[in-house]
C-alpha cells in the first residue's frame, strides 16, 4: 500500500510511538499534578518533558506558555475566542481551512467581530501586502495559515510577523501551523508569532487526541479568557479557573498518553530529521510525470521548494471521488479527494464544488512510490 494522505494524518507512525504510549499506560499513568504520589509525578514530569522539547523546537522561550489541547482545531478556537471581544475586526483568507474560517465566521454571524478575508496569488499564497493592506484601527487578531492544506504552499509568514511588530505591534498574530509543525522550521520569536497552532498527529508524527498552542510572553493572560474552566489540580479551593498559564487553558484531564507519544515522535524527528526533503522530492517527481500531460489538471506553484508536502489535481472528465476510490481499491494507493474542509480555498481555484485529488507523502515516502502514483493516475486519465 502506498499512503499518500499525510495531510490528514501521517501514517505510518514511527514504532517508538506506540512503545511510548503502552509504556506510559503501564508505568507512568497517573493524573498528572492531580497527586503527589509516583504515578502523578512521573505522569506530570512527562508533560513538562514535552512542554520543554515543544518549546525548544518552535523558539518558545517559556515552556509554561505550551498550552495542551486534542487537536489543532482545538487550539485555534482557544486563541480566537479567548482573544477576539465584541467590535473587534479579524483579518484572515480564503486559504483557511474550515477550523480558522468557522469560528470566525460565527463570530461574524452572530455581530461580534467584522471579519476580511484576503485573497489568494497566482502561487497559491497569500500576499504579505494584502494583509497589511487589510488592518484596520479595529484589528486585533490576524489567523491565518502557514499552508494551504489544499495546496500545499508554504506562505511568508516569517515576513508579515516581522511587519507587524514593526508597524502594527498592537495586532495579534495566530498561525495555523496544521501542515507545517514537524516539517517546516518555524520560530516564535524569530518570526513574531504571537500564537502557535499544530496538531501531534501530522508532520510531528505523534497520535490522535493532541496538539497544542504556544503563546508568547508578550500576550498577557488577561489578554485571553478561558475556553472551558474546569480542574487543573491545582488551586481547587477557588472558584474561578487560575490565571496562571497553561492551567489557565487547559481544564480537565490532559491526554497524557498521547502525549507521551507526541513526545516520541518529536524525538523520532530530531534524530532522524523531518521527512520534508523526501515529500519535496517525492511532489517533484509528481509534476515532472503530470505536468505536461493535457487530462491533468496541477494547482499552486510548480516548484516543489515552494511547498510542504502537498499536490492537488484533477483528471479531465474524471469525477474527484471516483478517482480516489479507483486508486484505492485497484491499485492500493490512498489519497484524499473532495474539498478538504477548505471551502473557500476551491472556489478560488474554481474547483468547487467537487473538489481536487489530494496527494500528501510522507516522511518515508520514495521516488518509486511517486512513479507508481502517477502511473495509475494517467491510467485512469486513459
Amino acid at each position: 500500500m502506498i499512503y499518500f494522505d499525510n495531510a490528514a494524518t501521517s501514517f505510518p507512525k514511527p514504532p517508538e510511538v506506540l512503545e511510548a504510549m503502552i509504556k506510559f499506560m503501564e508505568e507512568r499513568a497517573g493524573n498528572p499534578g492531580r497527586s503527589g504520589h509516583r504515578l502523578a509525578t512521573s505522569a506530570e514530569a512527562t508533560l513538562v518533558e514535552a512542554r520543554n522539547a515543544i518549546s525548544k523546537m518552535f523558539g518558545l522561550k517559556d515552556p509554561s506558555r505550551c498550552v495542551f489541547t486534542y487537536n489543532c482545531t482545538d487550539a485555534l478556537n482557544i486563541a480566537m475566542k479567548g482573544l477576539l471581544r465584541n467590535g473587534d475586526h479579524a483579518i484572515s483568507s480564503v486559504l483557511e481551512h474550515n477550523s480558522v474560517n468557522r469560528p470566525l465566521q460565527k463570530l461574524a454571524d452572530d455581530g461580534q467581530i467584522t471579519l476580511t478575508r484576503v485573497e489568494m496569488n497566482a502561487k497559491g499564497a497569500w500576499n504579505v501586502e494584502d494583509v497589511l493592506a487589510a488592518i484596520t484601527p479595529k484589528t486585533k487578531l490576524i489567523a491565518i495559515t502557514h499552508c494551504s492544506n489544499v495546496l500545499g504552499v508554504v506562505c511568508p509568514v516569517e515576513e508579515l510577523g516581522f511587519k507587524l511588530r514593526e508597524k502594527h505591534p498592537q495586532v495579534r498574530l495566530l498561525v495555523d501551523a496544521a501542515q507545517t509543525a514537524g516539517a517546516v522550521p518555524l520560530d516564535m520569536e524569530l518570526s513574531g508569532i504571537d500564537f502557535l497552532a499544530f496538531p501531534g498527529h501530522k508532520a510531528l508524527l505523534g497520535p490522535p487526541g493532541t496538539g497544542a498552542l504556544l503563546i508568547h510572553p508578550r500576550i498577557e493572560s488577561k489578554e485571553l479568557l478561558a475556553w472551558r474552566e474546569g480542574g487543573t489540580g491545582g488551586d481547587s479551593a477557588s472558584p474561578h479557573q487560575p490565571h496562571e498559564m497553561p492551567h489557565m487553558l487547559e481544564g480537565g484531564t490532559p491526554n497524557s498518553m498521547g502525549i507521551a507519544g507526541l513526545l516520541a515522535g518529536i524525538r523520532f524527528i530530531q534524530r532522524e530529521g523531518s521527512g520534508l526533503g523526501k515529500e519535496r522530492m517525492a511532489i517533484a517527481r509528481l509534476i515532472e510525470r503530470l505536468g505536461g500531460d493535457k487530462r491533468v489538471t496541477l494547482y499552486g506553484s510548480r516548484v516543489a521548494g515552494d511547498r510542504a508536502g502537498v499536490l492537488s489535481l484533477t483528471l479531465k472528465d474524471r469525477d474527484t471521488a471516483e478517482v480516489a476510490s479507483i486508486l484505492d481499491q485497484a491499485f492500493e494507493i490512498c489519497v484524499r479527494p473532495g474539498l478538504h474542509c477548505a471551502p473557500y480555498t476551491h472556489k478560488a481555484m474554481g474547483t468547487f464544488p467537487t473538489g481536487t485529488i489530494r496527494l500528501s507523502p510522507g516522511y518515508n515516502a520514495t521516488l518509486e512510490d511517486a512513479d507508481r502514483v502517477a502511473d495509475a493516475l494517467l491510467e485512469i486519465a486513459s
